[in-house]
């Protein structure tokens, strides 16, 4: 809190009642005030009370500001090059290269900065499958980073296990610790820098809790594959009958909402993991965004705002009734609330199925308005489609975006995350789809009627009964169109929802200027492939999309 004023805050004397015997000094950290350990939620709520890092708000959510940085710093991630890392990882503009020797410079000077401080730890697990578990320490500056660890991983009850507590990863959040970019050559003060020789991962100069919970994941996505575990950005439930589905997609596109649904159980919302025995979810909570969320839209997530345990980035609140506003987006669209997965209704408490996906759903934002709302995919336009990842940024998600989506490609649909080359992660996804035969559909929760600012975004009752449709398997006997550019197949009908909805063009004005616009996409999509054509088969080249020009 501070190295100059000396007195206690409220858990002081609890402080290290939870302490592994595995001590940060082990770590480098020497000569610290204080270190609290595995606090509990109601501990850690008033030390940020305490600390004045939060305010309660009505009902009980923890509400913070994260500063300047509402958004992740996806152009500030580094990884360490050294020997095990060189020709695995996909080196470039997700993943760029920071050498051994500014590493232990940064580490020296952290730990010099360090002295005299008071830090956190949460001892968690990261993987819910008891086969891939991994222990994890979290090691913070802010108690409000203590409780968004408790809330996002999977946290230990019993006292011996806390004890004798090993990390096999560790994360230090440092908010006030800021890079020399002369010195360590980085963009900016701002870094989130992973090293997988000493397993360990640095966060400096941003509060945004996101950060910690995506450099886990991105820590996964590597060391699992080698392990014969596909690493994915999805959400994930699964049906009375033992049926997974798998939802991919980025911030914004709608996996969180899609996959709480009621008749359905939860696994996890964001990151899982596919093994030879089934899914199971990396994490121990949700990080949903809220940004006009209402009760009658999205009643399971919106209830998580009105329980003790959540924290709430970002949201604007009156500071004397203390109700917030899900509606204001005065500091940012990206307003989040992180809560325990068991703040959801109907879940896997586990956090794993032991039976494989019967579907696997991209999510694709559309910001041009032209996709159809869901098509079927074979195994190789699955594995174009997974490659190319397309979607739209959503405001606020990612630092420097404007209001207005920006079309993007996200291989995987994650790719800031993914540390190995994407074709890497297709191969392990296909094969997975062909040995469980799982259907693979591409539904699009972006625009209709036109692009953004002329459309709108196409209506989430009509995408959830589409998905309702494929998940029962409604859609398996339907008829269906091949699109005349994609290939795809598009079924013709599906129960409650209106057949114009499944012809994107009915509710373009202009129907010459949609397929103007259509076909620019596809130009979109040949260009960006051209990334990964090497090594690619030609089977998977040869399912992407044809231009206007090309089927005239």
């Amino acid at each position: 809190m501070s190295k100059y004023l000396e007195f206690n805050s409220p858990a002081t004397k609890e402080a290290m009642k939870l302490a592994s015997d595995f001590r940060i000094k082990n770590q480098g950290f020497k000569y610290l005030d204080r270190v609290f350990w595995n606090l509990p939620d109601e501990t850690l709520y008033e030390e940020i009370v305490f600390r004045n890092e939060g305010k309660i708000t009505k009902q009980g959510p923890i509400i913070v500001n994260t500063g300047k940085h509402s958004a992740r710093a996806a152009q500030d991630k580094f990884v360490v090059l050294e020997e095990s890392t060189d020709k695995n990882i996909w080196w470039g503009v997700y993943n760029r290269p920071f050498s051994q020797e500014k590493f232990g410079q940064l580490m020296g000077r952290l730990f010099a900065w360090a002295q005299g401080e008071e830090l956190f730890v949460q001892d968690v697990y990261a993987g819910a499958d008891p086969d891939y578990k991994m222990p994890v320490r979290i090691i913070t500056e802010k108690a409000w980073h203590s409780l968004f660890a408790r809330n996002m991983f999977i946290t230990i009850s019993d006292q011996d296990e806390l004890k004798n507590f090993v990390p096999e990863f560790t994360v230090i959040a440092v908010p006030g610790f800021k890079l020399d970019p002369a010195v360590d050559g980085t963009r900016t003060e701002t870094g989130i820098i992973i090293n997988f020789e000493q397993r360990i991962a640095v966060i400096a100069n941003t509060l945004y809790g996101g950060e910690i919970k995506k450099s886990i994941f991105t820590v996964l996505n590597y060391l699992l594959t080698f392990e014969d575990v596909l690493p994915m950005h999805c959400s994930a439930n699964v049906g009375k009958n033992g049926d997974v589905a798998l939802f991919f997609g980025l911030s914004g596109t709608g996996k969180t909402t899609l996959s709480a649904d009621p008749k359905r159980q939860l696994i996890g919302d964001d990151e899982h993991g596919w093994s030879s025995q089934g899914v199971f979810n990396f994490e121990g909570g949700c990080y949903a965004k809220v940004i006009n969320l209402s009760s009658e839209q999205e009643p399971q997530i919106y209830a998580t705002t009105k329980m003790f345990g959540t924290i709430l980035e970002n949201v604007v609140y009156d500071p004397v009734t203390r109700n917030i506003d899900l509606d204001d987006d005065e500091i940012t669209e990206n307003t989040r609330a992180s809560y325990p997965i068991e703040f959801i209704p109907n879940i896997i408490k586990d956090g794993y199925a032991r039976s494989h996906p019967k579907n696997v759903i991209f999510l694709t934002c559309d910001a041009s308005g032209v996709m159809p709302p869901i098509a079927r995919l074979n195994p190789e336009q699955a594995q174009y489609h997974f490659i190319s990842g397309y979607t739209s940024k959503i405001a606020g998600t990612e630092i420097g975006l404007g209001i207005e989506p920006q079309i993007t490609f996200s291989a995987c649909f994650g790719a800031p995350f993914m540390v190995r080359h994407p074709y890497e992660y297709s191969e392990m996804l296909k094969q997975r789809v062909l040995k469980n035969n799982a259907n693979v559909w591409l539904v699009n929760t972006g625009w209709v009627g036109g692009r953004f600012g002329v459309g709108k975004r196409i209506s989430i009752r009509h995408t959830r009964n589409l998905l309702n449709a494929a998940l029962d398997g409604k859609l398996d006997n339907v008829e269906y169109r091949k699109d005349k550019l994609f290939g795809f197949e598009v079924p013709l009908t599906c129960p409650d929802v209106p057949e114009d909805v499944l012809y994107p063009e009915s509710s373009w004005g202009n129907k010459d200027e949609y397929w103007k616009k259509y076909d620019a996409l596809v130009a979109r999509f040949i260009d960006n492939f051209k990334l990964f054509e090497s090594g690619v088969s030609e089977e998977v080249k040869n399912a992407g999309p044809k231009r206007l020009s090309e089927i005239k």
